[in-house]
């Protein structure tokens, strides 16, 4: 059984971040190394496997809102920082269900994108891609396609969005891998080809670390639908 098919089973309306981040590795889209873990210890030793400085955030399929709620905490530098950040997220949990705490790399790239999933009453699955992290919601600076798309139609999008310069040799960083990003484009449009059962995707934001484009944080949205 899938990752998917586990998710409905259990009731679920989102995958929890981690899950998301699983089902999307599967499909080829490169996402941050990370492992969840229960206990202090275990997330110590994950931060060593991990290497730091490391990211520390409360996961779960119905923890919402995490970043208001103090259920992030990034740029963690050591031993301490990580057993005093793992109290503070259980803490401010204030004893919601959560399935454990993710240990993540902390990606350092400044350019921030973000890449979708949504489904039009009228089209059908579209993919959108576009400037991420804060300003997603405030510039609104996105392109849409029909799923499938093919790498032609990725490279179009990337085109499309007022702030392309991010794209390329951008304050003195490497331009973008288009190319990985053309994949990343073509794999979210055929997951909503395949999966009728995600209803969305967010994948915001998608950080350029260096030249690679790498999903930091994901949601993915459930239905009722079957879940194929």
């Amino acid at each position: 059984m899938g990752i998917i098919e586990e998710a409905l089973a259990r009731g679920q309306r989102a995958l929890s971040e981690y899950q998301a981040k699983r089902f999307l590795a599967e499909h080829g889209i490169p996402v941050t190394r990370e492992e969840l873990v229960l206990g202090e210890e275990k997330a110590l030793e994950a931060a060593e496997r991990i290497g730091y400085p490391v990211v520390l955030k409360a996961c779960g399929p119905d923890i919402t809102h995490k970043t208001e709620r103090n259920l992030v905490q990034v740029g963690l530098d050591g031993p301490e920082e990580v057993r005093k950040a793992y109290k503070e997220i259980v803490e401010n949990l204030g004893g919601d269900p959560y399935d454990g705490v993710l240990v993540q790399e902390m990606i350092k790239g400044e350019r921030e994108l973000v890449v979708g999933l949504v489904r039009d009453p009228q089209f059908g699955p579209c993919v959108m891609f576009g400037l991420g992290g804060i300003f997603t919601e405030v510039l609104r600076d996105t392109s849409f396609r029909v799923a499938p798309i093919e790498k032609y139609d990725a490279l179009q999008m990337m085109e499309e969005i007022k702030a392309k310069a991010i794209l390329g040799p951008f304050r003195g960083k490497e331009p973008a891998d288009r190319d990985l990003l053309a994949q990343i484009l073509v794999a979210v449009g055929d997951i909503g080809m395949k999966y009728d059962a995600v209803r969305e995707m967010d994948m915001n934001p998608v950080i350029l670390d260096g030249p690679r484009p790498v999903v930091v944080d994901a949601l993915v949205v459930l239905g009722e639908d079957s879940g194929k």
